[in-house]
């Protein structure tokens, strides 16, 4: 897989919450991290990792440009601005976070300048996020579908997106998924619950390895010691066809991530 299939989020933690949390994880063993530059915690993520002292090329770092950054030359600026924040020289990945609202600045064009970011060697890979099939269609025309990493998309139990995740796949796309706990809903899910018990495991680490062993990568996050350390046991964990196809059955289409004026006409 282009993208590990094991990190940690960062999304929504800002200050010394995300300096804790980077260093925290760091020190437990994880090597890929993902932020953004709406989350406005770049800069932190750096300190943490720079006072790590893990080297460069052992870490997987992901970052993702934000809307107001896509026209012309802002794209790549941003970008600078996002590694001199993130104290490095490249991006590991580098994902539009967001289609640009009412299609203001053209597919074609800000995935033209991601490639652009990726032949002057500011990312390794390059990547979208939140796409509807649509929007992939117009990346891939764009840029060839062999260019675009992953798509990251809201994924759980309770929203499976499973014409998306079809799509992707048969194009060579790897699906990153973002919000794999449905903020905690699904850990209280009886039947997640029961395979937990079963399992002798977490309903966290179920569900993240029900997402890996799909073939997502997934990037949860926490502030608490003992739940980043819990999470990274989801990678040791195995689970049954018996009880993956039961977590199939969980779909509801509970989305909990369309903001306003931003989001794209779902699938």
């Amino acid at each position: 897989m282009s993208v590990p299939a094991f990190g940690l989020g960062t999304f929504r933690l800002q200050g010394q919450v995300v300096i804790d949390s980077v260093s925290t994880a760091l020190e437990l063993g994880y090597r890929v991290i993902d932020t953004a530059q709406i989350y406005e915690n770049e800069a932190e993520v750096g300190q943490a990792i720079a006072a790590s002292g893990i080297a460069r090329e052992e870490l997987f770092i992901t970052s993702k440009i934000w809307i107001a950054n896509f026209a012309g030359d802002q794209l790549i600026e941003s970008l600078k601005e996002s590694l001199q924040k993130l104290r490095t020289d490249y991006l590991d990945l580098t994902l539009i976070h967001w289609p640009s609202p009412e299609d203001q600045v053209p597919v074609a064009e800000f995935m033209g300048a991601l490639l652009e970011a990726k032949r002057l060697g500011l990312t390794r890979q390059i990547g979208i996020s939140n796409f509807t099939i649509d929007l992939m269609k117009q990346a891939i025309a764009a840029v060839g579908a062999e260019n675009i990493a992953t798509n990251q998309i809201e994924l759980h139990p309770y929203l499976q997106n499973r014409k998306v995740v079809e799509f992707a796949q048969r194009h060579g796309i790897q699906i990153t998924s973002y919000m794999t706990l449905a903020y905690g809903e699904v850990l209280k899910d009886p039947l997640i619950e029961q395979i937990a018990q079963r399992l002798q495991a977490t309903p966290a680490q179920v569900t993240l390895a029900w997402a890996m062993q799909s073939g997502y990568a997934v990037i949860p996050s926490s502030t608490r010691r003992a739940n980043l350390q819990s999470n990274l046991g989801a990678t040791a964990l195995t689970l049954s066809d018996a009880d993956m196809a039961l977590i199939a059955t969980l779909e509801r289409g509970h989305r909990l991530t369309s903001p306003k004026g931003i989001a794209p006409a779902w699938d």
